[in-house]
């Protein structure tokens, strides 16, 4: 049995640092060419490996790069987030927001990281021309204090649970990404049972559930936890390790360690 952290083709740059930091800690090779056991970093999006197994599922991949496909996922399956429409037209963009003239409303790029393209809007009007449609209208959940808050799964256990926040300071943005200035702040091993029945739902949702994947959570006003988005490991994006806290790191490397090397002894490991 070969295990591999697969890295290859022309995104495998950007995978590097992640690549070296997994094949430390697991002690296991980066390569490029695949093994019968794969954690799949860099590869051509239309060329999967061909012949082992992929522990992140390569739809899964693809559902959390894109947001239309994550609001597709969480709408089939009732995952509790802010109200989303994914609007074939600038007409129905303009028709949504007269519908609920109480509520304030966003744009999101489709995939765009790091809240890249957000954008508030009143109007078809704010949205740029040459958005990709469908265009992913999504409610507007304004915060007295911005704070996003996040999980993560390994192969079905829930562990690590951290929030995002401005530190004194730092100029603010409704968009609470570490890209524009938001920093980390570890909270506790596990997130709370609410959230967490919330988290579940989202990876179950998107097929993250069984291997790796993080949920970004916000609170309502009014207690209600609602997922925002997905995200993983491999051939469109990374989740962010860059989190201020070495022991979180390693800690972070070792269940998804943990949960890889279960999966390779598993004769029902999914390719």
């Amino acid at each position: 049995m070969t295990e591999v952290i697969l890295n290859r083709g022309a995104a495998a740059w950007a995978f590097e640092e992640v690549a070296g930091r997994l094949s430390r800690a697991w002690s296991i090779p980066v390569s490029d060419v695949e093994g019968e056991f794969n954690y799949v970093l860099g590869t051509d999006e239309d060329s999967p490996i061909a012949s082992g197994r992929s522990f992140i599922p390569f739809g899964a991949n693809r559902i959390a790069s894109d947001k239309r496909l994550v609001a597709s996922a969480f709408a089939r399956a009732g995952v509790p987030s802010p109200i989303t429409v994914l609007a074939d037209s600038r007409e129905a963009v303009d028709a949504t927001i007269a519908a609920e003239p109480a509520r304030e409303w966003c744009v999101k790029f489709p995939t765009g990281c790091g809240a890249g393209g957000h954008r508030t809007i009143a109007s078809a009007a704010d949205v740029p021309i040459d958005w990709p449609t469908p265009i992913v209208l999504q409610e507007f959940v304004r915060l007295a204090e911005p704070e996003v808050y996040r999980t993560y799964a390994f192969g079905r256990e829930l562990f690590g649970w951290n929030v995002r926040r401005f530190p004194p300071g730092v100029r603010t943005s409704p968009w609470v990404a570490h890209a524009r200035g938001a920093r980390y702040e570890w909270l506790s091993a596990v997130p709370p049972a609410d959230a967490g029945g919330v988290a579940v739902a989202a990876l179950h949702a998107t097929n993250l559930l069984d291997s790796f994947g993080c949920v970004d959570l916000l609170r309502r006003d009014d207690g209600a936890w609602l997922a925002l988005e997905v995200g993983t490991d491999g051939i469109y994006n990374h989740v962010d390790r860059d989190v201020g806290n070495p022991e979180f790191e390693r800690s972070l490397n070792a269940h998804l360690g943990m949960a890889f090397f279960r999966w390779t002894c598993s004769p029902a490991a999914a390719p």
